[in-house]
Parts: C-alpha cells; sequence; structure tokens
C-alpha cells in the first residue's frame, strides 16, 4: 500500500473550509477528523461517528484517521478516576472500528495542548503564520491562554485542547497538575497505554501519540516527547506495534538540534502519521512557521519525506499549520489550518515523492 495524504478538516458548521474544497487537491485520499464537540473522557457514541463518516465518504474520501480523541486529564494526573475515563476511551475505540478507523492521534502533554504567542503574525510576504516568542511564554500562562480563548469567543473557533470549559478552571488545573513531575507523567502514560493496547490489538487501530509542541516543559509542567530519546523511550516503555507516533516534523524541529530526518529512518515502522511541517528560528529563541518549501525553514522538509520514501512509508501524511494566504484573516479561517497553503504544501510533496518514484523505477 502506498503512503496515503490526508488533510484534516474540522468539520461540517465547524470549519470554513468544504469537502468540496478539499476534493479539488490532486492526490488526498484521506479526511483527517474527529467529533470536535466531544469533551475529553466522553465516549464517542457510533450513531455520532457515523453521522461524521458517511459525509466523508460520500465526498469520496476515507475516513482512516482520527485526530484528536483527547486524553482526560484525570488520566494524565494519575487520579483514582482515571480508570473510568480509560474505561470510556477503550470504548470509543471499540465505537470507532467498525467505521474503518486505522490510527488514533492523541497527545499526553499537560493542561495546553500547542503553545504559541502570535495565532497571525506577519511572515514579510504579506501572509501571517502561527508564531512563539520566547520571552512571552514565561512564568504566567494566564496572559497567553486569555489571548487564544479571546480568539475562539470573538470567532466562535474552539480549539481541541483548549476547550473553554477546561481553560475556566485553569488554576484548578495547575492545583492539581502541581505534584506531577515529569516522572510520574511517563509512568501515568505507560499505565494508559498498558490499558488500551489489549483493545487496539482487538480493534486493529493503533495510537499515535504527538510529539509534545514546543519540545520544551512550559509555565513549570512536563513535556515528554521532545527529542530522539525521549522517542526511543516511549516506544521501548510499551514495545507494542499499536503503540506508534504521530511524527511532527515542526513540533520536534523547533529545537534545531533535533534532526527530524535520522528518527524517521529510525522509526518508521513504528511511525502510523506523519505531520509534515516547516520551522524558520530566529537567533533568540523564536520561531515562525513557514511554506513547506525546503528552504523557506530549517526543518530539512526534503530529507525528512526522502526518509519516508527510502523507508517504504506506507501510512498516512498531511501538511501541517501552513501560512495564511489573500483572505484568510482573522475569523475567516482557523490559525494555522488554512485552504491554500496547505493545499500548496501537498503539491510540494507530492511532487517530491513522485520525483523519487520515478527514481526508483529507472534504477
Amino acid at each position: 500500500m502506498p503512503m496515503q495524504m490526508g488533510f484534516r478538516w474540522y468539520g461540517e458548521g465547524n470549519d470554513n473550509i468544504s469537502l468540496a474544497d478539499i476534493r479539488q487537491i490532486p492526490g488526498v485520499s484521506t479526511i483527517v477528523w474527529a467529533l470536535h464537540d466531544k469533551l475529553p473522557g466522553q465516549v464517542w457514541e457510533k450513531e455520532e461517528i457515523e453521522k461524521t463518516v458517511s459525509v466523508i465518504r460520500a465526498a469520496g474520501f476515507n475516513a482512516d484517521v482520527v485526530e484528536s480523541v483527547n486524553v482526560h486529564d484525570d488520566i494524565k494526573i494519575g487520579l483514582p478516576t482515571r480508570d473510568q475515563y480509560i474505561e470510556n476511551y477503550k470504548q470509543t475505540i471499540r465505537n470507532l472500528a467498525p467505521f474503518g478507523v486505522k490510527v488514533i492521534c492523541y497527545n499526553f502533554m499537560p493542561i495546553f495542548d500547542w503553545t504559541r504567542s502570535d495565532l497571525f503574525h506577519p511572515v514579510g510576504d504579506g501572509s501571517t503564520a502561527l508564531f512563539y516568542q520566547k520571552d512571552m511564554i514565561q512564568d504566567d500562562p494566564k496572559a497567553m491562554a486569555e489571548y487564544v480563548m479571546g480568539f475562539t469567543e470573538k470567532y466562535h473557533m474552539s480549539f481541541p485542547g483548549w476547550e473553554p470549559e477546561r481553560m475556566a478552571k485553569l488554576d484548578e488545573l495547575f492545583e492539581a497538575y502541581k505534584d506531577v513531575t515529569k516522572e510520574k507523567l511517563w509512568e501515568n502514560l505507560r499505565y494508559f497505554l498498558e490499558s488500551l493496547m489489549p483493545v487496539c490489538r482487538e480493534c486493529d487501530i493503533r495510537m499515535a501519540i504527538h510529539m509534545d509542541d514546543p519540545p520544551w516543559d512550559i509555565f513549570g509542567l512536563p513535556r515528554l516527547l521532545v527529542d530522539e530519546a525521549s522517542i526511543d523511550r516511549f516506544l521501548h516503555m510499551v514495545d507494542d506495534p499499536y503503540n506508534c507516533l504521530t511524527l511532527c516534523s515542526g513540533s520536534l524541529n523547533a529545537n534545531p538540534e533535533n534532526n527530524v530526518a535520522e528518527i524517521v529512518k529510525k522509526h518508521v515502522d513504528r511511525i502510523a502519521f506523519a505531520h509534515i511541517r516547516n520551522v524558520r528560528h530566529f537567533p533568540n529563541g523564536d520561531f515562525s512557521e513557514a511554506s513547506h518549501r525546503d528552504c523557506d525553514g530549517e526543518t530539512g522538509i526534503l530529507a525528512i519525506l526522502r526518509a519516508y520514501h527510502d523507508g517504504g512509508f506506507t501510512g498516512y501524511i498531511r501538511p501541517d499549520h501552513g501560512r495564511h494566504l489573500w483572505d484568510e484573516k482573522p475569523g475567516r479561517v482557523r490559525p494555522g489550518y488554512g485552504l491554500y497553503d496547505r493545499a500548496l504544501g501537498i503539491m510540494y510533496m507530492l511532487g517530491a515523492w513522485d520525483l523519487m518514484e520515478k527514481e526508483k523505477e529507472e534504477k
């Protein structure tokens, strides 16, 4: 089976981009989807799943990849209530299986999902992109949280991992996590995955963890999946073919010391899902997201694609965050998830992949 190109879609009534728009991007076979009205810990019911999957299939796509079935904080913290939430997660896996789902992308980041200081930062060519200003992400998370939540409230756009119901209890969450050390978080992740693996094998669904974004501790909260050594530890900790990676090039390369292509070469057989994103670094530690073109950032997009291709990768790839182009202004586009730059990224990646296939045929 060849590599499959995907496109993340937030659903009818929740995404300004339609499936008809995505259908016009050559090479896209997979819609990466989720039930975005479900809170962490809730069971995804079959009727809800069927409603979304039927719409995706009617448009000519498969619905093989879900992103995200978010993990309840009680599981990450290791509270006694975690077992009930793990049972709910297992039931969601069982409910997804009859609809052909093969991969669940999730993360294990405490409190916050991705972290940025500017959602529409000018990058110099008239477009904007997500931006991380290091000196703004310091000791107090409230300013950043208020900025992001202000955007979601003003434009009626919710973000996975930034649910208003959770963010309204920010002080309580930080209090609940205060004794969760990095080692404790590792242990809670192991407990979670070991509990799920029998159900994953039964349902033939792979759990694919997303890298922490950015790949360092923030606001005193531990981050786990940050570099090659931590990825090695994760895969050895629960050494099961259903325990896999969503390898995000941009998350890892926010730290320029991470060589993503080498990590791909090392673990290509355990990567179920690939996020391809480019990052431009600044000397002071700030970074901006960039176009997928290799020379527009320092992530090494072509070397990463070569590592996937030459490693025989047959999983799912999607363009990750792109710039906001042309008429994609605040309120018209979900930050990082515009139509045009992701479509350009897909064509760039498929062009490189096609060339590598040609080279292989000619050998």
